[in-house]
C-alpha cells in the first residue's frame, strides 16, 4: 500500500511556545517570579508549597495558582498557610499552557507580588510538554514513587530546573531507594539540573530549597 511520508519541520506546540515566552515578558514587568511546580498525585506537593510558603511568607509576598480538574481544596490549604490563592478548574484537560496561566495571573494578580507558584495539575507527563510561561520550573519526585522515574519520564525531569526529592523520612522504609543512584538518572538526563532532598513532614532539606528561592528571586528582580 502506498502512503506518504511528511515532515513536520514546526512543533506543534510553536503557538504556545511563543505566547509563553510573551507571558515572560509580561511578569518580568512586574518583577514576579514565577514557578511551575509539577509531579504526580501524592508527592507532597501541597504540603511541600505550605511549608515553603511559611517560610518565605514574612519577606516576600507570595501567590499560588491552584490547578486540578476539580475540587478546591488545595486553594484552601494554601490560603490558609499565608499566600494569595486561586484556583484553577481545567476542564478536564491534564495540563496548564500559556494562555491558561495568563487568565490566571490576570484573576491573581501579580502587581505586588514578588513569587507565584503554579502547582500544575499532578501527572508526570502532559505538564512537562507545555511550556507555561514560567519563570523556572519544579518538580517533585517522592521516594515511594522510586528511584527509577528519570527513566519512565524522561522529558519532565529534563524541563526541570530543580528536582525536589521528598519525603526522605521514608528512606528507611523503602530501602531500593537510592540518592546516588537518583542523582545518576537525573544527571544523565539534564545536567544542570539542582536536586535537593527534602522531608515535607519533618522539614529536612528546606534550607537550602528556600535559600536557592531566595537567590532567584533577588537574581531575578535585580
Amino acid at each position: 500500500m502506498d502512503y506518504k511520508i511528511i515532515e513536520v519541520k514546526q512543533s506543534i506546540f510553536e503557538d504556545n511556545d511563543a505566547d509563553a515566552e510573551r507571558l515572560r515578558q509580561e511578569i518580568k514587568e512586574d518583577n514576579t517570579f514565577l514557578i511551575n511546580l509539577m509531579s504526580s498525585p501524592g508527592s507532597g506537593k501541597t504540603t511541600t508549597l505550605c511549608r515553603t510558603i511559611n517560610g518565605l511568607k514574612d519577606e516576600m509576598k507570595i501567590g499560588v495558582m491552584e490547578a486540578d480538574i476539580d475540587s478546591d481544596v488545595d486553594a484552601a490549604t494554601v490560603t490558609e498557610a499565608g499566600a494569595r490563592a486561586i484556583q484553577i478548574h481545567t476542564g478536564g484537560m491534564c495540563h496548564l499552557d500559556a494562555d491558561m496561566t495568563r487568565q490566571g495571573l490576570h484573576e491573581l494578580g501579580t502587581s505586588d507580588l514578588d513569587l507565584v507558584f503554579l502547582e500544575n495539575v499532578g501527572n508526570l507527563v502532559c505538564p512537562a510538554e507545555f511550556d507555561t510561561g514560567s519563570t523556572a520550573n519544579v518538580m517533585i519526585l517522592s521516594v515511594p514513587e522510586g528511584d527509577d522515574k528519570p527513566y519512565k519520564y524522561p522529558l519532565m525531569f529534563s524541563v526541570c530546573d530543580v528536582i525536589l526529592v521528598n519525603k526522605c523520612d521514608t528512606l528507611e522504609v523503602f530501602t531500593d531507594f537510592s540518592k546516588v543512584r537518583v542523582v545518576e538518572r537525573i544527571h544523565e538526563l539534564n545536567p544542570k539540573a539542582k536536586v535537593i532532598f527534602i522531608s515535607a513532614k519533618t522539614g529536612e532539606g528546606f534550607d537550602e530549597w528556600i535559600q536557592w528561592l531566595r537567590g532567584q528571586v533577588a537574581d531575578y528582580r535585580s
